[in-house]
């Protein structure tokens, strides 16, 4: 199983930028894509996370109202939709799946297989 993200840049604070983690390989019935990022010097922190059957999602409270994941399960993809970003949202962004589970997963010892990263800035 691989994961790649993709859709990582530049831009200005309120700006957008659009995210996509697509999966290839077999997956499970059941299971959670993430994102988490990890800014420098500080621990790698849980985003968002949506489940491949029921579309459960989770946010953290930092990005609550500002990011929306979506998921093509035709295409494996996952999107990580980020709107009025701000410079503390300047991070390496990572995808991630939790096979087998149920429910949105926030903690990254919850996964079993990550991306390469996509790195945000946001600076004007």
């Amino acid at each position: 199983v691989q994961l790649q993200a993709s859709g990582g840049g530049l831009v200005q604070p309120g700006g957008s930028l659009r995210l996509t983690c697509a999966t290839s390989g077999v997956t499970p019935d059941h299971y959670a894509t993430g994102w988490f990022r990890q800014a420098p010097g500080k621990e790698r922190e849980g985003v968002s996370c949506i489940t491949n059957d029921d579309g459960m999602i989770y946010y953290a409270d930092s990005v609550k109202g500002r990011f929306t994941i979506s998921r093509d399960n035709a295409k494996d993809t996952v999107y990580l939709q980020m709107n009025s970003l701000k410079p503390e949202d300047t991070a390496v962004y990572y995808c991630a799946a939790a096979w087998g589970v149920h429910g949105p997963k926030s903690l990254a010892s919850d996964y079993n297989y990550w991306g390469q990263g996509t790195l945000v800035t946001v600076s004007s």
